[in-house]
């Protein structure tokens, strides 16, 4: 047949063919051979990032990467995810599609950009299910890790504060006083529960950390009062870090759909980049 190459979009056009009209022009084969690679190539990018990523984070303090650095390299791996599988599936499906003949350049374009946006679709929902699991565990629970690892250990009472609080002037003659450590653990755990601490319990601590250690009432009025102000603090940064989580997973989301536009463009691209080489090359 006589083809002629369109000066505008580079698309070769064709004579019409009878009864041509009446096909579809989806080609669902195409696009589902493509949406099937993008899906596989998705799912290998995004194991292959999550490695890299669990390779950057540390359970250790002061080592690894820090929330924000974790969230950037999340949201770059995202973006490079998308450009790299949706161009791959769009293009495929651009290869693959039947010829249209007696079509009009334009439409031909039309055709091929809607097949590549609609196999990043079919793709994005089949990799869904499958890379839920594999992004649950990497950068929720490594954000997790990194931001919820001090905060885990700073919300809770350590038993060595207890310790120093009713460490007595002459440990040979001190009792044993179980039942008021065990006591000053709930209070300082209720403190922070509640963030704050009543007068009561403060007077009854003192009244604690006074037999207990043999210490002036003063003196261990101040030490219940350094005691509950580190446990403010560790209150404190534990809000801190979730606050820090949450900021971090509302990035995430915000570059996850970036990353999905991005995508789609990016296949529709592909796609018609497919076709023409595909119309081409009959």
């Amino acid at each position: 047949m006589d083809t002629t190459i369109d000066p505008v979009s580079g698309y070769p056009g064709a004579l019409a063919v009878a009864g041509n009209r009446a096909h579809s022009a989806v080609s669902w084969a195409a696009i589902a051979a493509g949406a099937v690679v993008a899906a596989a190539t998705s799912l290998l990018l995004v194991a292959l990032g999550g490695g890299v990523g669990l390779a950057s984070l540390s359970p250790w303090t002061h080592t690894g990467a820090s929330v924000t650095t974790f969230t950037a390299i999340t949201a770059i791996g995202l973006i490079v995810v998308q450009w790299v599988s949706a161009g791959t599936g769009g293009y495929i499906a651009g290869r693959l599609r039947t010829r249209w003949h007696g079509v009009h350049t334009h439409e031909v374009f039309f055709r091929d950009t809607a097949h590549g946006f609609i196999t990043w679709a079919t793709a994005t929902l089949l990799a869904t299910t499958a890379a839920a699991f594999i992004a649950s565990s990497t950068t929720s629970a490594g954000a997790a890790m990194v931001a919820a690892s001090s905060a885990a250990s700073a919300a809770s009472v350590d038993p060595y504060d207890v310790d120093t609080l009713l460490r007595p002037a002459n440990p040979s003659t001190a009792p044993s006083g179980n039942d008021e450590r065990a006591q000053t653990i709930r209070i300082l755990a209720r403190g922070l529960t509640t963030d704050e601490v009543s007068a009561d319990d403060r007077a009854y601590l003192a009244q604690i950390v006074s037999a207990q250690a043999g210490v002036p009432t003063a003196e261990a009025q101040t030490r219940v009062d350094t005691e509950l102000a580190k446990v403010q603090a560790a209150k404190i940064q534990a809000k801190q870090a979730a606050d820090k989580a949450r900021k971090a997973a509302e990035a995430a989301s915000i570059f996850t759909a970036l990353a999905m536009l991005i995508g789609a463009f990016i296949a529709s691209i592909s796609a018609a980049l497919g076709g023409r080489l595909r119309d081409l090359h009959p």
